[in-house]
């Protein structure tokens, strides 16, 4: 899960996505509406993002509602501590 995620924040849409997220949850159309590309290339965005644990979805009548899962960036923080306590060790 950490590796997907990482994936996923390696593209900057992908990260500009979670910025908007982070101030509340949207539809796709409110997202879409901050870029200017296609709303197909901002869903194939928000696929990656939900893959890799980092944004949940539901569905509200005709939307689709978009949210940020913190639990993963726990996990990555947790893995990046680790990491580093370990470097420290190794040192």
């Amino acid at each position: 899960m950490v590796g997907d995620a990482f994936k996923a924040l390696g593209d900057p849409t992908r990260r500009r996505i979670l910025e908007l997220l982070s101030d509340g949850d949207m539809t796709a159309g409110q997202i879409a509406d901050n870029f200017q590309m296609s709303k197909p290339s901002v869903s194939n965005h928000l696929g990656v993002l939900k893959a890799a644990g980092l944004v949940t979805s539901k569905r509200s009548g005709q939307n689709v509602i978009y949210h940020l899962n913190t639990t993963v960036f726990q996990d990555i923080m947790k893995w990046l501590v680790d990491v580093s306590q370990a470097s420290g060790r190794e040192g």
